[in-house]
């Protein structure tokens, strides 16, 4: 089996492949690409990103990678990390552009005139750090990991899906809100599962022997 990782030049692809290839063994080869026709012929994806989103946009498109993307999106087991997962949904307040549009929704920033901790503290900007996660709703991904797991976050914008079914998982900073959606063959997460220490391997593990349905 072939893992293909999307190398479009915006990500911490070292770490995502390191720890693919750990949890992978000799279960699947893992493969840093930029090659469409690679991308195409794999067994699965991952799509990881960061940076901002105008920028990795740009370069998804000058590489030639979007519409392999699309594709692998719409036709096997796929896997968004961090702005992987936000250029999936129609829209980014980031930019304020048009993404790949396979979520129904947008990524909007976080305001920080609004939001405080429990004891009237304002809440720094970009979130940053570990927090707690809450099943909303069961998936295979998510086998293993036990309700409010504590995740790895570095973001300032968060996902809002307009179908309140594709949310999987939550968090709070300070509100609720959606950080791992799922459709059909495809689950985007906004937090960083490979630097999330054993709850992270432990999705990717998932990922692995995952047959794209939930």
């Amino acid at each position: 089996m072939k893992i293909a990782i999307v190398d479009y030049g915006m990500g911490n692809l070292h770490s995502v492949t390191k720890a693919l290839e750990f949890v992978a063994q000799a279960d699947a080869e893992i493969i840093l690409t930029a090659d469409p026709a690679v991308v195409a012929s794999a067994d699965k994806v991952v799509f990881p990103g960061q940076g901002a989103m105008p920028d990795c946009m740009r370069e998804l498109e000058a590489s030639g990678l979007k519409q392999a993307v699309l594709d692998a999106a719409a036709s096997k087991p796929f896997l968004g990390i961090c702005v992987g997962a936000q250029l999936l949904f129609e829209h980014s307040e980031e930019g304020n552009m048009d993404c790949l549009g396979v979520f129904k929704g947008k990524v909007i920033k976080f305001k920080p005139e609004n939001m405080h901790d429990e004891h009237g503290q304002k809440l720094k900007v970009p979130h940053m750090g570990w927090n707690e996660t809450f099943i909303v709703q069961d998936h295979p991904l998510w086998a293993g990991i036990a309700d409010k797991e504590r995740f790895y976050f570095v973001h300032s914008y968060h996902f809002a899906p307009a179908e309140p079914h594709d949310t999987i998982i939550e968090t709070s900073y300070p509100n609720r809100f959606a950080v791992a959606i799922a459709k059909d063959n495809i689950f985007a997460i906004q937090c960083h599962p490979e630097k999330s220490h054993t709850a992270g391997l432990q999705l990717l593990r998932n990922f692995v022997h995952w047959n794209g349905k939930q």
